[in-house]
């Protein structure tokens, strides 16, 4: 089976994919800033932003405002063609929700900072046309390893993780 992640790019795309990352990367420390879980993302169609958003779970006791769904909502509405030509940046690796999104809309390729931290279904995407580039670059993981190392428990309510302490 051929594999649909992306390995090397050329030295002007891996470029734009510094550049769009450095944007969700900025997300991400909004987030941490505010109070809440640093993960930051970006959407971008024909090399401009058109949406960004960050994770802010914690700081509107949202259940579902993890940054690549903040980043769609503000993106706004769009036809269902339009998605075919963006680009998805985020700092982690999207969970399950996010990768739901990310294929009902058909955006073809996510680019993000790092999935050492947390491994999303990664298959299931690329089961579904979705390329991935993983940068696997070391200041995403570094804050992310931070937050959890600070706060686990925040850390494994976003994820969903239910530690059985405390049961017979």
């Amino acid at each position: 089976m051929e594999s649909k992640v992306i390995k090397k790019s050329s030295q002007s795309t891996q470029s734009r994919h510094h550049k769009f990352m450095s944007e969700a990367q900025k997300e991400a420390q909004e987030s941490l800033n505010n109070g809440g879980i640093p993960v930051g993302a970006v959407l971008v169609k024909n090399g401009e932003i058109i949406g960004r958003g960050h994770n802010k779970r914690i700081q509107l006791e949202s259940v579902i405002l993890h940054a690549e769904m903040e980043c769609l909502e503000n993106a706004g509405r769009m036809k269902a063609d339009d998605y075919k030509n963006c680009t998805l940046y985020t700092t982690l690796s999207p969970c399950a929700m996010c990768s739901g999104a990310i294929v009902l809309y058909k955006i073809p390729l996510v680019v993000m900072g790092e999935n050492e931290n947390f491994k999303g279904p990664e298959k299931y995407l690329m089961d579904h046309d979705v390329k991935l580039i993983n940068l696997n670059l070391d200041s995403c993981k570094k804050m992310f390893e931070n937050f959890i190392c600070n706060h686990p428990e925040l850390w494994e309510e976003d994820i969903g993780y239910t530690s059985h302490k405390g049961e017979g």
